[in-house]
């Protein structure tokens, strides 16, 4: 699973790194999902939310934004609430990340993504980026993350975002 992001593994010694991703929806309902690889194998790849790591006092929102903005260049977004907490810990690049993750909802109208604004790690771990409809999320047979993404997609488009933040399990690999 990427780091997908800026900076360190953590905020400190254990402390997990916060990072906020985004669950973007088209006017279609189409999630967008990054294609990202373990930058010392490429075939070890997965699709996951854009998103990264908090910088400096930034916001969880103001990371969401910006974050998609670097990733993705869409900034024509309207950002909704938080659906799921999550935390994770995973060996990515030679270390091993810790991440409190926070998925944002959020709209768009602008489908053109690109994807110019990658960090240096991100820039040898990302490959492109793809609109999905919930349908091709369930009968995926590549790793998403988080995973389960394909029900929850399912979940929030029949029954709106809950009506608090769902804290989804622990993932360590």
């Amino acid at each position: 699973m990427s780091a997908d992001a800026t900076g360190g593994a953590g905020a400190g010694a254990g402390v997990p790194r916060k990072v906020s991703r985004v669950v973007l929806l088209d006017p279609e309902d189409r999630i967008l999902l990054l294609h990202g690889f373990e930058p010392s194998d490429a075939a070890d790849d997965w699709w996951f939310t854009p998103g990264g790591g908090l910088e400096g006092s930034e916001t969880r929102e103001q990371a969401a934004l910006r974050e998609l903005a670097e990733e993705t260049g869409i900034t024509e977004v309207e950002l909704g609430p938080v659906l799921w907490h999550r935390y994770c810990s995973f060996p990515f690049d030679g270390r091993r990340w810790e991440q409190d993750e926070w998925y944002f909802l959020a709209r768009t109208t602008q489908t053109a993504t690109e994807i110019g604004g990658l960090t240096e790690l991100e820039r040898r771990s990302v490959s492109g980026a793809r609109w999905w409809t919930s349908e091709e999320l369930l009968a995926a047979h590549e790793t998403v993350y988080p995973t389960r993404l394909a029900e929850l997609l399912r979940t929030l488009l029949d029954d709106g975002p809950p009506g608090a933040p769902v804290n989804l399990a622990p993932q360590i690999v």
